[in-house]
């Protein structure tokens, strides 16, 4: 793959080539992606809506799904993302060490072939919560996996060969891949997680026919290492100046800074900007890293071929409360006073809910999705003032009071956040969103913590518990992005931790913790229909279709940072940084699994 600095030299002929080269690659993902009986991305669509339209389950006759097959994994601990349908074939994936089945649908799911890394166990202390993995992608006839050991591995999608496999970062310092890749034209792109180890972020394209390396782009450091242009780069509308990054660390702290990149990647082919966001600020103790940290807790829109920043908007200042920015981006076309406008709706760890015009980056909207979310009182919306677009922090729920070990309690959303992951769907049908939340507050205490490569960089003790008053720890909502407004809200005794999927049928799927996939009217959010699989759901449910019947589809597998106790066995309330405390009823409901379920309608 010709680098970005060859391109410019040559001009607009290999400029075209490439345009060329490009399409050629990703013509079968975009016959796939067309065809929507397939499910051939992460989100389906470049744009993460989680919408299928297809119809044949819908909200008269879901009631009726019953399983059609299962297929179990091999392996324990948290199952996030979903399987891809390529045909007839479905592609699925499991927790370290990555394994990865192609299954035959016109066999009764039987394995065609299977792809078992042999990675260093040492990697697992290093991964922060759990040893997951967000999933698969496809394009060029390959399937690609981001290793937990940093790999990023093509594989043959008829036969599971291995193509090409490069590293893309160092698990020794800390650093691992959970990401699901994401492919568009002829790259693959990816980031990497070890936020809680001090590494610094960044997301790479790789060419996708080889490998090769083709950008990286930091979340922080110098404007040169994050590919970012201080006077064509806006914030809010405005150029963000020179080494705006540098000058909101305290001396090289930007190194060891965080804003780790392990969630989901958006992109606008009109624009052709990729979207994604970074992660927290290494420590999580405030006191140790004075400034804004930028450009962590941050949403990013880049061009999707040279990695150059166009805009970008941090939405959580000076982290102090592990607020990772990291959840999807769903882009969507929606009026706003009386006009269509794209739109990059956001629902961050801070438990405010963000809508931007995709293209400029301006801010339009930023409301609490959680009512009890008390960190800060609002984001500032009005463009004449100093603070436009930061939080408006309420004093006595930060976590920096001048002292190293003073524990704030009562702070709602808790770290993990009022969502985390677990990716929200949207319908054109109704216009709304559709949102699996945690409803989960903190008791927060910084610690003084040194840095040694490898070995966690935390700084805070955590315990979670639900909000005063309330017994649930999470909600399933449907949003208006344009009025920042839930429309209704279904109550779940533990978060709905299971990503959501929405149908032209009329119907929403998503699954619990406790290991429900439930389907809900997408108008009223009245419950139609409820199954219990094996083991707690922290999967995303997709559907595809074949032989001329629609399918339903979720893993299950209990884990992830609400479910790390049960995953790792842990037992002490303040373990996998806090969680364990606050679900430790969640083995009274469901144990371990590794499962895939798959429903359709009777004959």
């Amino acid at each position: 793959m010709t680098s970005f600095k060859r391109v410019l030299a040559t001009g607009v002929f290999l400029s075209s080539a490439l345009i060329a080269t490009g399409a050629m690659a990703q013509a079968d993902l975009d016959k796939a992606i067309a065809n929507p009986g397939e499910w051939a991305a992460p989100g389906r669509t470049f744009d993460l809506q989680r919408y299928s339209p297809l119809d044949q389950i819908n909200a008269s006759n879901v009631g009726k799904l019953q399983v059609a097959w299962t297929f179990s994994t091999g392996v324990l601990r948290g199952h996030e993302g979903a399987p891809l349908v390529i045909g007839d074939t479905m592609y699925v994936h499991t927790p370290f060490p990555n394994i990865v089945y192609a299954l035959d649908l016109n066999n009764d799911g039987r394995i065609l072939w299977k792809y078992e890394p042999k990675q260093d166990p040492n990697v697992i202390p290093v991964m922060c919560c759990d040893t997951v993995n967000r999933g698969l992608a496809f394009g060029d006839g390959k399937v690609f996996l981001h290793q937990a050991d940093t790999t990023l591995v093509a594989l043959d999608a008829k036969t599971g060969k291995v193509e090409w496999s490069v590293k893309t970062d160092d698990p020794s310092k800390g650093a691992t891949g959970t990401d699901a890749p994401f492919v568009m034209r002829d790259k693959v792109y990816v980031g990497v997680s070890g936020g809680e180890f001090g590494v610094r972020g960044w997301v790479a394209a790789y060419a996708i026919k080889d490998g090769k390396e083709v950008w990286r782009a930091y979340s922080m450091g110098p404007d040169k290492d994050m590919l970012v242009d201080p006077n064509k780069t806006t914030d809010l509308g405005k150029p963000i100046g020179e080494n705006s990054s540098l000058k909101t660390w305290k001396g090289d702290q930007w190194k060891i800074g965080g804003g780790a990149t392990w969630g989901w990647y958006g992109y606008d082919p009109k624009l052709n900007l990729i979207y994604y966001g970074s992660g927290n600020p290494s420590t999580w103790n405030p006191g140790q890293r004075p400034g804004d940290n930028k450009w962590s807790m941050t949403i990013f829109a880049r061009d999707a071929d040279t990695g150059m920043a166009k805009w970008v908007y941090q939405m959580t200042p000076h982290d102090q409360w592990d607020y990772d920015g990291i959840n999807e981006m769903i882009l969507v076309d929606q009026n706003i006073d009386g006009k269509m406008t794209p739109l990059l709706v956001h629902f961050d760890r801070n438990g405010f809910a963000y809508t931007l015009n995709r293209e400029t980056g301006a801010l339009l909207v930023a409301q609490k999705y959680d009512p009890a979310v008390n960190w800060a009182t609002e984001v500032d919306m009005n463009p004449s003032s100093p603070t436009y677009g930061r939080p408006k922090v309420v004093q006595k729920y930060s976590t920096e009071h001048g002292g190293e070990d003073v524990n704030t309690t009562n702070i709602c959303p808790a770290a993990l956040g009022t969502k985390d992951e677990q990716p929200a769907a949207y319908s054109p049908e109704t216009g709304l969103f559709y949102v699996p939340t945690n409803h989960v507050c903190m008791d927060y205490e910084p610690f003084r913590v040194s840095y040694t490569a490898g070995q966690p960089y935390v700084g805070a003790t955590l315990s979670m518990y639900p909000p005063k008053g309330d017994t649930n720890m999470g909600n399933f909502i449907a949003w208006d992005a344009t009025k920042g407004k839930i429309v209704w809200s279904n109550p779940e005794l533990f978060s709905a931790w299971g990503g959501a999927l929405a149908t032209k049928g009329g119907v929403v799927f998503y699954g619990t913790l406790e290991g429900y996939l439930k389907a809900v009217d997408a108008k009223t959010g009245k419950e139609l229909y409820k199954f219990k699989t094996p083991s707690g759901i922290i999967g995303n449910v997709m559907t595809y279709t074949h032989g001329g019947k629609q399918y339903v589809a979720v893993l299950s597998g209990v884990g992830g940072w609400a479910g790390i106790g049960l995953a790792a066995g842990l037992t002490k309330p303040n373990d996998g940084l806090g969680a364990v405390g606050g679900y430790a009823a969640l083995s009274n409901y469901t144990a371990l699994g590794g499962q895939l379920t798959v429903f359709t309608l009777p004959q």
